[in-house]
């Protein structure tokens, strides 16, 4: 790989490497992420549909790809930085490189980059717009980062929700389970399955009486891309799920709609949290997690001091921003992180059992 590529961001600065992936240029907001590991996982997550993601780790397509790590049909990025890139690959079971998997979903990035200045430099001045080219000049870059839309109110759940519901799971299973898909992960999905759940996967903009026609035992609420605070479509049917009664479990895009729902706010945060190896509180039980995140908004703790039936059940150990919540009056809870942690630590994978464990209580009242 010897073709040359630029990285613009928004502010100015300009960083010159080699193209990898697909030829092209590509823009969309950058972030890091400081996983040593799981960059496929991190590649195909829809949440960072429309992102540019710069990896930490320092050696990136050493293990080559594997399909059954990836999160969705396909890469949700819109570009990828690293510092050193490998076309060779030293694990079996992998059946193509990371180059090769790169171009075929026409993934541009670059890489020869000194990712540990680009990722000062965006946790000093914040998350903002990039661009990456193999084929513009940097003058070109210039006028074509102007027209990358800020992520601030921007709406992306409906673009990479599915279009039809559809199944997961055995019909069998006791436990029927409605998941909104806001962006979802396939980990998501499995470690529902393999603890009893049979999963609808509804669109985004469906309406709970169309839902409710399949008569579902408990709600989940998935993670996605985007700005929360512009989902009203989202926001409205969260609160008629809310009104329902039954169990409902919200990750990430899924924790802040419950959120906006109940009266809190969100806000885009500085630069993010993205990675593995983020330590959060229990603040049930007291115990720390070391927990998987990925997620450029968070709840507001302003004024939730009025909402005396919201509690806050975990914060993040580094910056004491909110990570979970629940409903004391009712059967809703949720958290910021991602508790299937694909890639990351499985420390909170606790959550779905306490889930489940919720459905299976609120089942066994309807029936006696």
């Amino acid at each position: 790989m010897t073709d040359k590529a630029y990285l613009l961001l928004a502010d100015g600065l300009l960083l010159e490497g080699k193209s990898i992936g697909k030829r092209g240029t590509s823009g969309g907001e950058i972030c890091f992420n400081t996983g040593m590991t799981g960059y496929e996982e991190i590649y195909t997550d829809p949440s960072y549909y429309g992102q540019i993601v710069v990896n930490t780790a320092a050696h990136i397509g050493n293990y080559g790809t594997v399909d059954d790590e990836q999160e969705s049909t396909r890469p949700q990025i819109n570009g990828i930085v690293v510092n050193e890139f490998s076309n060779e690959f030293s694990r079996k079971a992998s059946k193509e490189s990371l180059q090769t998997y790169l171009a075929k979903h026409n993934v541009v990035g670059i890489t020869d980059v000194d990712t540990r200045k680009l990722v000062r430099h965006i946790r000093s001045k914040g998350a903002m717009n990039a661009i990456i080219s193999s084929e513009l000049t940097p003058e070109q870059l210039k006028e074509e980062l102007k027209k990358v839309p800020s992520m601030d109110g921007l709406e992306l759940s409906s673009v990479v929700s599915t279009k039809k519901p559809y199944f997961v799971g055995q019909p069998s299973s006791p436990y029927r389970i409605a998941a909104l898909d806001y962006g979802m992960k396939t980990s998501i999905l499995k470690n529902l399955v393999t603890r009893g759940c049979y999963v609808q996967v509804f669109p985004a903009k469906t309406s709970v009486s169309e839902i409710e026609k399949w008569n579902p035992d408990g709600y989940f609420l998935s993670n996605g891309p985007g700005d929360p605070s512009v989902m009203e479509y989202a926001i409205q049917t969260v609160k008629k799920i809310i009104t329902l009664g039954k169990p409902v479990f919200g990750i990430c895009l899924g924790h802040q709609l419950i959120a906006l729902a109940t009266g809190l706010s969100t806000y885009k945060m500085h630069h993010g949290h993205r990675g593995l190896n983020h330590p959060v509180k229990n603040l049930i039980t007291g115990l720390g997690e070391m927990t998987s995140q990925n997620h450029g908004f968070a709840v507001m703790s302003e004024g939730i001091d009025q909402y005396p039936e919201i509690e806050i059940t975990h914060v993040h150990l580094n910056d004491d921003t909110i990570m979970g919540i629940r409903l004391k009056n009712k059967k809703i809870f949720s958290v910021q992180y991602h508790p299937e942690a694909s890639p990351g630590p499985h420390d909170s994978r606790y959550l779905f059992d306490q889930f489940v464990e919720m459905v299976k209580e609120c089942k066994n009242e309807l029936v006696s």
